[in-house]
Parts: structure tokens; C-alpha cells; sequence
């Protein structure tokens, strides 16, 4: 799996409706120098792929962000209390089982994935951060795991890929995906490399879906944790499929030092382009999702009110199904705004646009709802709300803005979920 270093990602093309809505072309991309890899097939499901293990040299300082599910599973527990010290050595992720609802069986057996990852990595078992995904309420077939974790420990000297491929370790991490999602950008001399799953149960209350960040940039870990948490709060946490938290959902960031110091705004930079590139990537792949809508909000009191009524439109299945139809139902957007009942929002400040044409309160035409038509069909779709709530100053307007990230609601989502687990 070893390949040159690279800063291609995979590329966005129009498809026609009907296809996905990036026709994404994945291309290899290498995780930064320092990272080394393995992937393989433990037996949980099939015979693709289950099982992927980042490793990174001594040094490396972590960040994450974890779901604030009532129900998270022990992966999200032991995690939380892995990375609070901002030290990393390890990330593995089971795919196709997420280890939730599982009492203190599942307890002791994500502790014990920890323990034996850490045998085959060489470092102590609170430097491996665990990730789970997949059917809840399933307990990990551990006789199979520990055989498997047991022949890698044995073989550890040739168990992994330096450099290691991100896009082997993306695919490893599917479910219900359609591809690999791979992103990565340059902060001076390092390198910012990620890896995303998740196309359903997506609804951010912390950094919906699994990510993973690795660079080889040099931060320290309180650093790298306010830097991280800006990012998550305007990309992963701006993503939206269905309105359903996950039980598993987990973003962590990497940092080896390999390339040394750079600064600090542009590995900020660099950590929200690929965080972008992997949430733009999540909505347009939802489960059976056609389109990628985007939502802007501005005119707004403040970021806050403008996230909210963001969310209320990219939510909406009657926004989502609009769009899918290719039906220039504004209404509809109004209605979502409406929602909103208890912010100070006035119908009559508002203006909503599709693309760049106005519809509200601009009049309709049977020329304009053509031209509409015409650009719903489009792969993605811009949904654009000016609030035009009162600023503080005298004729001035509210200076808060958000976009979030979603996409049209399809026959597919339901057939997909609801043969789930048959």
C-alpha cells in the first residue's frame, strides 16, 4: 500500500440527477511522514475490510471532539479519557460493528481492543484512541479479534505502511458509504491529511460520523485542542443528513511533528480546508441522497440564531424533497424559517434566494420558475436566507452568518435504512 506523498484529492464533477451528488473520482493520497498504516479483514462482516490501525511515532499530540449521546458507546468513553492529556500514539477503528448498548461486556472489550492495539504499536494502552461503527447492540466477536490482534503483534515489524495510504484506511472505515472520503491541503512545510465516514444517522451534537486527522505539523495539545474545536464548530458540526445523532460519532486530529512548528493560522487553515472538503463530501454521499444542498443564513443577530435557522431549512423533509423534485417551492424555506417561532424575525426584512435568483419577495414568473427548475437539477444547490434582523446601530443589520451542510431526501434513504440489518 506505500505510495509517494500526495496533495491530490479526490475530484468533484457534475453528474446528471439521479447519480450521486459529487461524481468523485478517489485518488491515492498518502497519510503525512511519521504515520504508518494497517488494514485488514477480522471476519465481523463479509469479507471486505473491518479493521483499520493509524500508528504515530512518540511525540504526537491529539485532539478530539465526541458525541454527546446519551447512548454513546464505550469507544466514545474511552476515548474522552485517552485523549484528555493530548497525547496519541494509536487510532483503530472496527467498521460494521459500534459496540453501543452493550453493557460491561462491551466496557472490557473496548478496553481490551485498546490493550492489544497498543501490544502491536509499541506504547502504553491509554495512548490508542478506539473508534466503532456500524449495527448497535452487537458485541464484538472478540475470540476473533484477539487471534487477529495476537498474529499482528507477532508480525508487528511488517504490519504497517509507511507512508500509509489514507484512502485505503477511508475505505477500510465504510458502511453504507459510496466511496472513500479523503481530503488534504499544506500548511507551509507539513502536510494535513483526513479520512471521514458517515452517510446516515448523521445530525451534529459534536462532530457528526467518524473522522480522522492526521499532520505532521508540530502543535501543542492545548493549542491543537482550541484550533480543532473552532474547526469542528463551522465544518463537521455544520453537517446534516437526517437529524439523527449517532451513538459513535468521533473527530480526532493527529499532530506527529515530524515537519516541525508552522504556523499556527495556516494549519488552521489548512485543518478547516480538509475538514470542509470531508463535510461537503458527508452530505453530498448521504444515504441515497442525489443532491448536496447548502444553506447560508445571514442578516442574522448573531452566528447562533443564524445556525439555527440554517438547520431548520437543511432539516426540513419538505425542503429536501423539494429540491429533489426539482420543485422551486420556496414556501417551503419559509416555512423552515418560520419555525424559528422564538427569535426576532420579521416575514417582511426577509429574502430568500435559490442559487442567485431571489423568489422571495420578488414576484414569480413562469420564466422564473423554469430558470429554478432548471437549476435544482443541478449537483448542488444554494439555498440563501438574508434574515434582515435590526443591528445595533441605527439602520444597521445583524452581522451573524452560517452555512451548513445537508442534502435531498430520496426513495433511497428509506429502502437503505429500512433494510438495515437484513
Amino acid at each position: 500500500m506505500g505510495i509517494s506523498p500526495s496533495d491530490t484529492t479526490g475530484a468533484m464533477r457534475d453528474t446528471p440527477h439521479g447519480g450521486n451528488a459529487l461524481g468523485i473520482v478517489v485518488q491515492e493520497v498518502a497519510f503525512p511522514s511519521g504515520f504508518g498504516l494497517h488494514t485488514g479483514n477480522i471476519g465481523i462482516k463479509d469479507r471486505t475490510e473491518d479493521v483499520m490501525i493509524l500508528s504515530a511515532p512518540p511525540g504526537t499530540t491529539a485532539a478530539g471532539v465526541f458525541t454527546k449521546s446519551r447512548f454513546s458507546g464505550p469507544s466514545v468513553t474511552l476515548s474522552r479519557q485517552h485523549v484528555a492529556d493530548g497525547r496519541a500514539r494509536a487510532v483503530v477503528i472496527i467498521s460494521k460493528n459500534s459496540n453501543v448498548a452493550t453493557g460491561a461486556v462491551g466496557d472490557a472489550n473496548a478496553a481490551e481492543l485498546a490493550e492489544l492495539t497498543a501490544r502491536v504499536v509499541g506504547c502504553d494502552t491509554p495512548e490508542v484512541i478506539v473508534a466503532s461503527t456500524g449495527v448497535i447492540g452487537v458485541q464484538y466477536p472478540m475470540d476473533r479479534i484477539r487471534s487477529y490482534m495476537r498474529r499482528l503483534e507477532a508480525g508487528a515489524s511488517h504490519a504497517f505502511d509507511e507512508p500509509g495510504s489514507a484512502t485505503a484506511a477511508a475505505t477500510a472505515i465504510m458502511t453504507t458509504d459510496t466511496h472513500a472520503k479523503v481530503a488534504s491541503a499544506r500548511a507551509g512545510p507539513a502536510r494535513v491529511v483526513g479520512i471521514a465516514k458517515g452517510v446516515g444517522m448523521i445530525e451534529p451534537d459534536m462532530a457528526t460520523m467518524l473522522a480522522v486527522i492526521a499532520t505532521d505539523a508540530s502543535a501543542d495539545p492545548a493549542t491543537l485542542d482550541a484550533m480543532f474545536r473552532r474547526v469542528v464548530d463551522r465544518t463537521f458540526n455544520a453537517v446534516s443528513i437526517d437529524t439523527d445523532t449517532s451513538t459513535s460519532d468521533m473527530a480526532v486530529v493527529l499532530a506527529s511533528g515530524d515537519a516541525g512548528p508552522v504556523d499556527e493560522a495556516a494549519l488552521e487553515a489548512a485543518l478547516h480546508d480538509v475538514s470542509l472538503d470531508l463535510t461537503r463530501q458527508l452530505a453530498a454521499d448521504g444515504e441515497g441522497a442525489e443532491t448536496l444542498i447548502v444553506v447560508t443564513v445571514d442578516g442574522a443577530r448573531d452566528d447562533a440564531q443564524a445556525k439555527r435557522v440554517a438547520k431548520s431549512i437543511v432539516n426540513s423533509p419538505l425542503v429536501k424533497t423539494a429540491v429533489h423534485g426539482r420543485d422551486p417551492n420556496w414556501g417551503r424555506v419559509a416555512m423552515a424559517v418560520g419555525k424559528c417561532y422564538e427569535d426576532d424575525i420579521l416575514a417582511e426584512r426577509i429574502t430568500i434566494r435559490f442559487g442567485p435568483t431571489e423568489v422571495y419577495p420578488a414576484p414569480i414568473t413562469p420564466q422564473l420558475l423554469e430558470e429554478l427548475e432548471r437549476y435544482l437539477a443541478s449537483p448542488e444547490v444554494l439555498i440563501h436566507v438574508d434574515l434582515g434582523v435590526p443591528g445595533e446601530g441605527s439602520g444597521s443589520q445583524g452581522t451573524g452568518s452560517f452555512t451548513v451542510y445537508g442534502c435531498d431526501l430520496t426513495d433511497g434513504y428509506v429502502r437503505i435504512n429500512a433494510d438495515y440489518t437484513t
